[in-house]
């Protein structure tokens, strides 16, 4: 199953009650003027292209590393951060997404690398219904 489908589950099992889940998109983009090209012009562009004019990086996310999911879970009346990092059966997490799980582990928030909904319910305290 792909990684993809496994944090749909987890977000429709385990994302309700105590336990608030919202997906974290990690990424770099770019923002500025947009320009649709029309016709081609003096640069190597395609019809439908578009060119970003006066271009700076836009940074989505946490950080880098930081977990797929994100949220808090209510513990006696109070909110608890969660990280949920997804990985298919065979993924593996890198280095900057193990150290972001610890450090929230370390500062008392609840994170893990989970695989499946089960790994989910378990890392959140959750039952199984």
């Amino acid at each position: 199953m792909s990684e993809h489908t496994t944090q749909q589950r987890i977000l429709l099992a385990c994302g309700s009650g105590p336990v608030r889940l919202w997906r974290n998109n990690v990424g770099t983009g770019w923002a500025g003027q947009a320009t649709k090209i029309q016709r081609r012009g003096m640069v190597a562009v395609e019809p439908g292209d578009i060119i970003v004019r006066q271009g700076r990086p836009l940074h989505a996310g946490l950080c880098v590393g930081s977990s797929d999911l994100i949220g808090y879970r209510q513990v006696d009346g109070v909110a608890q951060f969660v990280a949920l990092e997804v990985k298919s059966a065979t993924g593996r997490p890198t280095a900057q997404q193990t150290q972001f799980i610890d450090h929230i582990t370390a500062v008392g928030g609840c994170a893990g690398i989970v695989r499946s909904v089960e790994d989910a319910r378990s890392v959140l305290s959750i039952p199984t219904p």
